[in-house]
């Protein structure tokens, strides 16, 4: 990924306002505490008026667990708009580092002469929504735990649930906003889990505990292994990148439809995966990076040997559940910086590892993670929850074809189908419209939308927010 592609935003950096008129409605503790999580002096920081805030919130006092957190106030009316909640995937990578810094926050980090600096994002999200980046979970980016624990999906959300409780105890003023969940890649997992630990617990909350959950909203996301992987493969054939044998022995061989899989299809998936360090896969026609960057090596952390039992969570260990290996060094430099972490209320406790993109130890250690998540996607459509996928269509890792795969397999009905877009004069991709879920693709955009297509990115999550539909004629 090039600071070109980047750069082609089209969109107006609005004026910011600079203090919500909310502050009036917390007590003098609470505005202390807001106080103190204030960031003033991040180096590098772009001139803004808006205000934000990062550190920690306890989720688990017993095993010293705590979840950091950077959150951005809209850059007007605050105490008027939603609050998102964003999540990056893997399992184990932060979205501090991705969503925030080279996505759709407000500071993209870019090379500096000397060091790695910030650029202001003129198509951040924080012009649609307050803006929430969490490092989910713990042992990922700044978050950690004082003891030993297991990393699976269930305690991830349990352990984001708990951090919202107590995240709207200290920043109470936005506690009857309502309230999204977005992410990408594994977030797959993570945004609809977390909501529907949401949902459940509304159920029976007080007033205390409820939270104003209106939708979730998922960018190429792994859903369901069968079709995510059969798509992959079927995309890899149908934009020419293996052979005609390849694809024919992977499809008598392979049966995703089973968590264990013979010898030979791990044999001939990993034919496919040589794919990973020749080209991005994660956006196939972007420049690539060489492999002797350092993250470009760990993404390709091939097996030793093959492990059959189940085979779906050694696949998602082996090639993370994608990233642009490209997109490591600027980052890992800046947030790795003393003055940056000081500035951000980070590494309080002096954390024993220096700050990562993602966490090899955490992929490595994964303990659960259910085969589909459709059922959970039926519950939260059966329950009134909005839900948007929106998918890029130059990414090969979870490519379109994967995802229209998985949503035909909820087997909803479609009111509206196969519809362009636009952004402005220009077709900014094609939607699908179902009874309770909108699929949204995103015209040559790779793995990680708001990266390749900002402009775009920031248009689909203000019509989400404002659950209207996007624009199908030219404007």
């Amino acid at each position: 990924m090039s600071s070109s592609i980047i750069a082609l935003c089209l969109c107006l950096c609005l004026s910011a306002s600079a203090s919500p008129s909310s502050q009036e409605q917390v007590s003098p503790e609470i505005e202390a505490q807001q106080e103190a999580a204030r960031v003033t002096a991040l180096p590098g920081q772009p001139l803004v008026s808006f205000r934000h805030y990062s550190g920690y919130v306890s989720v688990d006092d017993s095993l010293g667990k705590a979840l950091f957190y950077w959150f951005f106030e809209a850059t007007s009316q605050p105490a008027k708009k939603p609050l998102l909640l964003w999540l990056n995937g893997g399992p184990g990578c932060t979205s501090v580092g991705f969503g925030e810094a080279q996505e759709l926050g407000p500071f993209l980090v870019k090379e500096g002469s000397d060091n790695p600096t910030l650029r202001f994002n003129n198509c951040s999200w924080n012009k649609a929504a307050n803006l929430l980046f969490l490092d989910s979970l713990v042992d990922v980016g700044f978050s950690y735990s004082n003891a030993t624990v297991e990393y699976g999906d269930n305690s991830t959300a349990r352990d984001a649930h708990a951090f919202l409780l107590n995240w709207f105890k200290r920043f109470p003023q936005y506690k009857s906003s309502e309230f999204y969940i977005a992410g990408e890649s594994y977030a797959g997992h993570y945004a609809p889990q977390l909501a529907e630990v949401i949902y459940d617990e509304n159920q029976k909350s007080s007033k205390d505990t409820y939270i104003n959950l209106k939708g979730i909203m998922i960018g190429n996301p792994y859903m369901d292994f069968e079709t995510d992987y059969t798509g992959m493969i079927d995309y890899a054939w149908g934009h020419a990148l293996i052979s005609d044998d390849l694809y024919s022995s992977i499809k008598a061989k392979c049966d995703f439809s089973n968590e264990n899989a013979t010898i030979d299809c791990v044999n001939l998936i990993d034919e496919y995966y040589k794919l990973y360090k020749m080209i991005d896969m994660y956006s196939l026609y972007s420049p690539t990076c060489s492999l002797g960057q350092p993250f470009a090596a760990r993404l390709l952390n091939t097996r030793a040997k093959a492990d059959t039992s189940n085979y779906h969570l050694e696949l998602l260990r082996t090639i993370l559940a994608g990233y642009d290996p490209c997109l490591m060094n600027h980052p890992t430099t800046y947030f790795n910086l003393p003055d940056v972490q000081r500035a951000l209320h980070a590494n309080v406790t002096r954390i024993p590892r220096p700050w990562l993109l993602c966490s090899s130890e955490v992929s490595n250690s994964w303990t659960d993670s259910p085969f589909s998540v459709l059922p959970i996607l039926k519950k939260l459509i059966g329950g009134g929850i909005r839900l948007w996928v929106y998918s890029g269509d130059t990414d090969g890792r979870i490519p379109t074809m994967s995802t229209r795969y998985t949503l035909n397999k909820l087997g909803l009905n479609i009111t509206k189908n196969w519809t362009p877009w636009y952004k402005g004069r220009e077709v900014g991709g094609w939607t699908i419209t179902y009874e309770g879920l909108t699929l949204v693709t995103v015209r040559g955009a790779g793995h990680q939308v708001p990266t390749y297509a900002p402009g775009r990115s920031l248009q689909i999550v203000r019509h989400f927010l404002a659950s209207s539909k996007l624009p199908s004629m030219p404007f």
